[in-house]
């Protein structure tokens, strides 16, 4: 089965941080690039940050940059996104994609192969 499972959510104080991890079965994360999303309820998905499958480039959101970093392990088969100095603006559900582009603004989901299910950050005290 081809997908992608999150995994790390949870609740953290402001000025904490996270790391969620993003698993693959069925197929190998080294061929693609991955971008993490994050939905908050009433607002729309928007992109957080993405790599490239080379790992060699990596964009970032103006509001996480310098706060979050994306990174993968090939050997695992799996996608990390870092999280540090979080705010209550953070908290949303978390997801991770696989697709041929590091991307953040995507007009179509299809835009990324395989979508993960999500994972929930909240940042509160």
């Amino acid at each position: 089965q081809l997908q992608l499972v999150e995994s790390g959510g949870g609740l953290v104080q402001p000025g904490g941080s996270l790391r969620l991890s993003c698993s693959a079965s069925g197929f190998s994360l080294e061929r693609y690039a991955i971008g993490w999303f994050r939905q908050a309820p009433g607002e729309e998905r928007e992109g957080v940050g993405c790599l490239s499958d080379s790992g060699g480039h990596t964009n970032y959101r103006d509001s996480v940059r310098g706060r979050f970093t994306i990174s993968k392990d090939n050997a695992k088969n799996t996608a990390y996104l870092q999280m540090n100095s979080l705010r209550p603006g953070d908290t949303a559900k978390y997801f991770c994609a696989a697709g041929p582009l590091c991307a953040i603004v995507v007009a179509d989901t299809r835009e990324y192969d395989y979508w993960g299910q999500g994972t929930q950050v909240t940042v509160s005290s």
